[in-house]
């Protein structure tokens, strides 16, 4: 086996925590597309349908609606999370800011204009800089409304496919939005993201995990606030 070249070491170094959750995102996605597609033979099969392949799949309502119902609460978690934190605090955590102290994320950007490696939207000034300092927020919010949209286009086609499959009449877009099902489907995602984020914070207060930014040094006090 050639043993990877400086370069490449440093690459893998430097880019490892996103190429992992890279991979783990595409090995969990093979996973939901290939039991997704046995699950939906399964069922058609039970009601004497033809079986569908592999590329009739993903572009079902079947797998769109449930790939984007997820992607969307993620996106509302992450959202949530880099907003909130801006202005509200958790005594004893490291997912917060201590409030008795100015934290290096609220110093003026302004200030900074004047420094050659600032990012260029901070020397740029005026509402340029403005909208950089909200920026990670505005992005966040932006994914979390496309992946609503798509959620939602993909729920009702899932809906009607499956009114179809009972020989019934298929709902409407806004019918099936306007339904306890496109709710109910958003509602059971988003309650988990927020309970897990929450029992993150808390659960960092008291514990630690040695190594890693999300927690506070093994041997700090519970009362210190901030990583």
């Amino acid at each position: 086996m050639v043993a990877a070249s400086p370069p490449m070491r440093s690459f893998l170094r430097d880019n490892g925590l996103t190429l992992v959750l890279l991979m783990l995102f595409l090995v969990s996605l093979g996973g939901q597309v290939f039991t997704g597609l046995g699950l939906v033979n399964e069922e058609r099969a039970d009601h004497g349908l033809a079986l569908i392949g592999l590329a009739q799949f993903l572009r079902s309502g079947q797998f769109l609606s449930t790939l984007f119902e997820n992607w969307e609460s993620e996106f509302l978690q992450m959202w949530a999370y880099v907003t909130l934190t801006a202005f509200l605090f958790q005594r004893g955590s490291p997912e917060s800011k201590d409030s008795d102290e100015r934290a290096p994320q609220d110093r003026d950007p302004a200030l900074d204009a004047g420094r050659p490696e600032a990012p260029w939207p901070v020397r740029a000034g005026g509402w340029i800089r403005g909208l950089y300092a909200q920026s990670l927020g505005l992005a966040l919010a932006a994914l979390f409304v496309v992946s609503f949209g798509l959620h939602a286009e993909h729920s009702a086609r899932l809906a009607a496919e499956e009114a179809r499959m009972h020989h019934q009449p298929p709902p409407g877009v806004w019918e099936h939005l306007a339904g306890p099902g496109f709710w109910f489907e958003s509602f059971q995602n988003w309650q988990s993201e927020f309970l897990s984020t929450a029992v993150l914070v808390v659960l960092a207060i008291v514990l630690r995990q040695r190594g890693s930014p999300e927690s506070k040094p093994v041997g700090a006090p519970h009362g210190q606030t901030g990583a």
